[in-house]
């Protein structure tokens, strides 16, 4: 979503503020725009539609400097991309203001400054902000304090940062349901919406809680919590780099991170698995006595992740023997669930700044469940801070907004779940438990093998390219791969696609089927092959075309409308869903790359959306 850039410094810090908007550009955005102070204390503006580099044209045609800024690339919400709907936005006297999330009662607060004559020159509900900070000012004049003062009248979720001609040497930020961090270097100090923001600047971060306002100098930082007392939060070190969000030597980020999995996975392995045996103290200290009484598992999550939660919704119940049940986080706010004794809440995101995702966890902590688990890709996110028990996932950098590491990353953490449970619920014994854990570690080596498939794949793809539509299908725990191969092709190909249980077919999706929409499908050597092949049937019989990874001894070959792409021998089980995801993440790939769209950011999509 929305990105968040500010520093504070003795240099110019136009530089610093481009560079982190260049590496928020994979959350998503439609314009960008910078505010900075000179030396008199002037205020300059910049707003752009359009990529980063639009702004940096603009720069080059009016240049700005200054000491102290802020800078923003924007998703619409509040009013179409333009450039008056552009952060950042700004008040009388000099006050500008940057803001992600979305504020509910803006209606309400801007009609009432509009009967005191403050005058509109955007739709957004950003620029209410601007004027209720200003109208604090003129009763109080204290940036901070007015800041205080204007959050408590929101409603909604809003990180935001203040900088002012009136108090040209501080921002104020302020934090309610998105992220904001604040990093500290030497004699200057910066703010985003993202450390990865900030790491060619510094590594040491300040991360604000809910309802902090903060105020940033060259040489100081006070926190303030909801209640208006000071407050100290933690200085975090992060392990990134910032070489690793680069994309090297590959064409977009999506490839490369294709091929990180491999190594993602043995890292999110290492160190919690060790000679046969699940080290479990790796969810966390409380993590035996929690699982020991766990009976009921309850999986939340959005998108990707909901797909990863369904896979493991298999694998708990057939493996460990317990029920489990999962939810669209933005469903599951509004439905009341029942809370049966003893149920673990399990949350899976990426970022762990999902708001509907993080919106679930603050309402399960109310609910009466055993304890919560996070599965996270950031160890400083919202969700792993809220949470009792934490499993990170170890993908690094994750930028192109289709996610692939991420995905096959949770599928290994919630593998590690499984032998957990199993565990405690005795559905599991030394020898079992050794099984499964050797199945996990083999997985980096068997999705190496897939990853050679490469070539094939980008030549299946041009099969693809001229398409409007496509099926998916997959049967068993691979239903949730399907789902996720065609929100792959649909994410950045822009071919509608759609997934079922290969078994629903006769129930409606086969009179989509002709010889203009492919159907693609997994199928690995498991108890349901034979069911899947009966299914495959009906389309041929149809005049679909198939096109299906198969394990070598499915007995699966090539004929007519039939096109099988072999996979690599002996994939178990629990091993199919990360094996079989490979494949399908190169096919969106390549018939994108035909289609000449924008793999790594895709039209109308954001990273991490922080917004409901």
């Amino acid at each position: 979503m929305c990105g968040i850039v500010g520093a504070v410094a003795g240099r110019d810090v136009v530089p610093i503020l481009m560079e982190g908007l260049r590496r928020l550009e994979y959350r998503g955005y439609d314009s960008a725009g910078l505010a900075v102070l000179n030396g008199s204390s002037h205020l300059t503006r910049l707003r752009t539609v359009g990529k980063v580099r639009r702004l940096d044209d603009a720069l080059a045609q009016t240049p700005a400097h200054g000491q102290i800024g802020i800078a923003h690339t924007r998703w619409a919400t509040h009013g179409v991309p333009s450039e008056r709907n552009a952060h950042p936005h700004i008040s009388r006297d000099g006050l500008a203001i940057v803001h992600n999330g979305i504020i509910e009662n803006h209606e309400a607060l801007r009609a009432d400054l509009e009967r005191r004559g403050y005058q509109f020159s955007s739709e957004t509900d950003t620029e209410v902000i601007a004027h209720r900070i200003d109208l604090h000012l003129r009763a109080q004049p204290d940036l901070f304090q007015a800041v205080r003062a204007t959050v408590a009248e929101l409603s909604g979720a809003y990180a935001l940062v203040v900088v002012s001609e009136r108090d040209p040497d501080r921002l104020v930020l302020a934090r309610q349901g998105c992220p904001v961090v604040i990093g500290l270097g030497a004699e200057e100090n910066f703010v985003a919406s993202d450390v990865a923001a900030l790491l060619p600047v510094t590594r040491r971060f300040i991360f604000l809680e809910e309802g902090d306002v903060a105020e940033v100098r060259r040489k100081a930082v006070r926190i303030c919590d909801r209640s208006g007392r000071s407050v100290e939060r933690p200085v975090r070190e992060s392990e990134l780099s910032a070489e690793a969000a680069e994309r090297g030597e590959f064409a977009h980020y999506m490839l490369k991170e294709i091929h990180e999995q491999p190594r993602a996975i043995a890292d999110t392995l290492a160190e919690r698995v060790a000679n046969g045996r699940l080290l479990e103290a790796a969810f966390g200290p409380a993590a035996t006595a929690v699982l020991r009484r766990t009976r009921n598992v309850h999986i939340v999550a959005c998108g990707t992740s909901y797909h990863a939660a369904s896979v493991a919704r298999y694998f708990i119940e057939q493996i460990s023997k317990v029920p489990c049940s999962v939810d669209i986080a933005s469903e599951y706010r509004y439905r009341s669930p029942l809370v049966p004794p003893d149920t673990l809440f399990v949350t899976i995101s990426q970022s762990g700044e999902t708001a509907d995702t993080l919106a679930a966890l603050r309402l399960a902590r109310q609910s009466g469940y055993l304890s919560t688990l996070a599965i996270c890709n950031v160890p400083e996110s919202s969700l792993v801070r809220e949470s009792e028990l934490v499993m990170l996932t170890r993908a690094g950098p994750e930028i192109g907004v289709a996610s692939t590491k991420a995905f096959t990353t949770q599928l290994a953490a919630l593998g590690m779940l499984v032998v957990a449970l199993a565990r405690h619920q005795a559905a599991a014994d030394a020898e079992r438990e050794r099984g499964l854990v050797t199945r996990l570690v083999e997985l980096p080596a068997m999705v190496e093998r897939t990853l050679e498939l490469d070539g094939v794949i980008r030549r299946l793809a041009e099969r693809f390219a001229d398409k409007h539509h496509a099926l998916f299908l997959g049967r068993g725990a691979l239903h949730p791969i399907a789902m996720e191969g065609a929100l792959k092709l649909k994410e950045i190909s822009y071919i509608h696609a759609e997934a079922y249980p290969a078994g629903e077919l006769k129930h409606g999706p086969l009179a989509l089927v002709d010889a203009d929409m492919p159907v693609v499908t997994v199928a690995p050597n498991n108890d349901l092959l034979e069911k899947l092949k009966s299914n495959l049937q009906e389309v041929r019989a149809r005049g679909g075309e198939l096109f299906v990874f198969a394990d070598p001894e499915s007995g699966l070959r090539d004929s007519d409308g039939v096109t099988v792409i072999a996979m690599p021998r002996h994939v178990t089980y629990v091993q199919s869903p990360v094996v079989y995801t490979i494949p399908l993440q190169l096919l969106a790939y390549h018939a994108a790359i035909l289609k000449g769209t924008d793999v790594d950011q895709p039209r109308n999509l954001a990273k991490s959306v922080t917004v409901e």
